[in-house]
């Protein structure tokens, strides 16, 4: 039983209320150990029958009879894990066709290849599908019901208490899956020591063969140390000791299970590209942290890497705030051949949002300088910079320095 008094809201909660009465299926899609069966859990009051394909009988009976497992399991149910058994779907898609009813099954997965592959063969038009990452900044600190979609604005939010950059790289370090933000530091390594084994193990292993678990556990080592920056496939390659296509391969994995995240470029059309090369995020800091090496929040603040690892943490922030609000951003970068750069773009309602991101607590208008670049091309919308800053400055007519906890 998980005890209400101890849980910390999540965003998604009153959108999951709102929207399962409008679906009949519901699929929570998402990495290991963020809480989604939690989050299920709690949001239907424990008044949903539950299972999980992670315990061997129950994937057994699953997989070798789909429909009496679901006459035990009928609706309402939460079914955990739902793409190790694929055999389960052609069933559900029985049960949703033969009632009007909505509201019926709630599933969660975390291998999203598996997953879409099962519902656009059999539950499209009958299933909402919803992104979930780890805790937010505004869930860490309790105020879940209260995050919106981040877009630049002259009145942001400024809901959070403002941490100095000490207390927000020791967020950053520590990473954002409940389990290692109830631990202490003493049991970082081993959280993720533990979580790598696991993914390999139960995730990785069912979408590709990788031959050397030695060799894929460097090439996320190196892709860690890359996160922020443009891919070059080639270059990790080579730093890993693979081929250039089992590179491409593995990122592929790695997007597919929602570790990391590929920012688009910027282009006018398909043959305009400023940049041809998308960025790379890792979609947990702390995750990045422990396979980059960093063993403490000091050493990843002092080090060369600590531009990039707050560039992921505000990008990985932005996207949460959208996707725990049910919503999928257009989001991009910008580059263009005389180095001009954005590091984000929010496009809505017809216009671009430029946002740049710097590590220090000294906004200047110089750190915004592409923005006006890029205003010969499009149409820009409010932009911002947000760094370390203890107060909102302006910096342009619409642009404002803003702090990371202000978003």
């Amino acid at each position: 039983m998980i005890m209400a008094k101890t849980y910390k809201t999540r965003t998604l909660s009153p959108y999951i209320q709102r929207i399962s009465d409008k679906f009949k299926v519901l699929l929570i899609n998402g990495p290991r150990q963020i809480g989604k069966t939690t989050l299920l859990k709690i949001t239907s009051e424990n008044k949903r029958k539950y299972v999980t394909l992670d315990n061997p009988k129950d994937l057994l009976k699953a997989k070798t009879d789909p429909k009496g497992f679901l006459d035990t399991y009928a609706p309402p149910c939460i079914i955990d894990e739902i793409q190790y058994a694929p055999e389960l779907f052609p069933y559900i898609k029985l049960i949703a066709d033969k009632t009007e009813e909505r509201d019926l099954i709630w599933l969660t997965g975390s291998q999203q290849y598996n997953l879409m592959q099962g519902i656009t063969e059999s539950l499209a038009g009958r299933v909402v599908i919803i992104d979930m990452l780890g805790f937010s900044i505004y869930e860490r600190e309790g105020k879940g019901e209260k995050q919106k979609p981040f877009l630049p604005s002259p009145e942001p939010a400024c809901i959070l208490k403002r941490k100095n950059s000490s207390d927000t790289f020791n967020v950053i370090w520590q990473g954002a899956f409940p389990d290692v933000i109830k631990a202490d530091s003493e049991h970082w390594e081993a959280f993720y020591d533990s979580y790598l084994r696991t993914y390999i193990e139960r995730d990785v292993r069912q979408i590709i063969n990788i031959g050397s678990e030695i060799k894929f556990i460097t090439f996320l080592k190196v892709a860690a140390a890359r996160t922020g920056q443009e891919l070059n496939l080639a270059n990790m390659a080579g730093d890993a000791g693979i081929d250039p296509k089992t590179a491409d391969k593995w990122i592929s994995v790695l997007k597919t299970s929602g570790l990391v995240y590929l920012l688009q470029p910027y282009f006018k059309n398909i043959t305009k590209r400023f940049t041809k090369h998308p960025k790379l995020y890792f979609m947990d800091t702390g995750l990045a942290a422990y396979l980059a090496g960093w063993t403490t929040p000091k050493s990843l603040e002092n080090g060369a890497s600590s531009g990039a690892f707050f560039e992921t943490f505000v990008i990985t922030e932005i996207i949460k705030s959208y996707y725990h609000n049910g919503k999928n951003p257009q989001l991009n970068f910008y580059r263009d051949s005389d180095k001009n750069e954005i590091d984000l773009l929010i496009y809505q309602d017809g216009k671009y949002h430029p946002i740049e991101i710097k590590k220090h607590g000294t906004p200047g208008a110089s750190d915004i300088k592409a923005f006006a670049v890029f205003a010969k091309n499009e149409t820009l919308g409010y932009g911002c910079e947000i760094c370390l800053v203890s107060d909102l400055q302006p910096l342009a007519p619409n642009v404002t320095a803003m702090s990371i906890w202000d978003i």
